[in-house]
């Protein structure tokens, strides 16, 4: 390792949404840095972890602004807490990532723009996306794949309302079931057929249901994709 003397920057975490996902970040990022460092090094990390029930319902209500308000504070938080940086470890709630950056002074890792950069470093070119309903059918997600060169496909209306009743009835409570399993393994092959090249999981639940043994199409996890994505940023100077 070089440059000993200097610590690894920390990070931010602004997590619950799920926390059955959240888990899945402290567990990559710091499964991350121990490859990259070896020995006994671990993250320097710092969680807020929010109530879910309370994000959710000003989803469903439409109450964006008061969702920004509260991951703005979760923010403000991790930065007087000495976070050198941030994530908020959600696909859905990036709708307030603007709102939420301009609450604080220290940067913001987006997980759509490391998602389209793992898209472009594989050269896939006309994606799939899986989610909310939120990030599905609204622009704030999309639009950043989509000027980072790619072409979207989302599943059709009666599909993407069964992906979404998956996450936040099952998923987000921690269950898991094979029907729906498999209920989304023929949705990938139904996209597969619309010339989809790869999958972007995002909602970082869905990763907990869907492996790679599940789709037709390679998957492009956000969670894992977004944690490991910190995980370098924070030891970066490190190695």
């Amino acid at each position: 390792m070089k440059n000993s003397d200097k610590n690894a920057l920390l990070i931010g975490m602004i997590g619950g949404m799920s926390w059955e996902s959240t888990v899945t970040y402290y567990q990559v990022i710091n499964t991350v840095v121990k490859e990259r460092l070896g020995g006994l090094h671990s993250a320097r990390c710092l969680l807020h972890s929010v109530d879910f029930e309370a994000i959710e319902a000003c989803q469903a209500q439409g109450r964006w602004e008061d969702s920004a308000a509260i991951l703005g504070e979760a923010a403000r938080s991790l930065e007087r807490a000495g976070a050198d940086f941030f994530i908020i470890c959600t696909n859905t709630m990036h709708k307030v990532a603007g709102q939420v950056q301009s609450r604080v002074s220290i940067p913001l890792l987006h997980i759509a723009d490391e998602t389209a950069a793992e898209l472009n470093k594989a050269g896939v070119r006309k994606v799939a996306l899986l989610g909310t309903a939120y990030t599905m059918e609204q622009d704030f997600y999309k639009i950043r794949l989509v000027d980072s060169g790619l072409e979207v496909l989302v599943p059709e209306a009666p599909d993407r309302q069964e992906i979404s009743r998956i996450i936040y009835e099952e998923l987000c409570l921690g269950t898991i079931n094979t029907k729906s399993r498999l209920f989304y393994r023929n949705v990938i092959d139904g996209l597969k057929e619309r010339g989809a090249e790869a999958v972007i999981l995002g909602c970082t639940e869905i990763g907990l249901l869907v492996r790679q043994e599940d789709s037709s199409l390679p998957l492009f996890d956000t969670a894992m994709i977004h944690a490991r994505a910190a995980a370098l940023r924070s030891i970066e100077r490190l190695l």
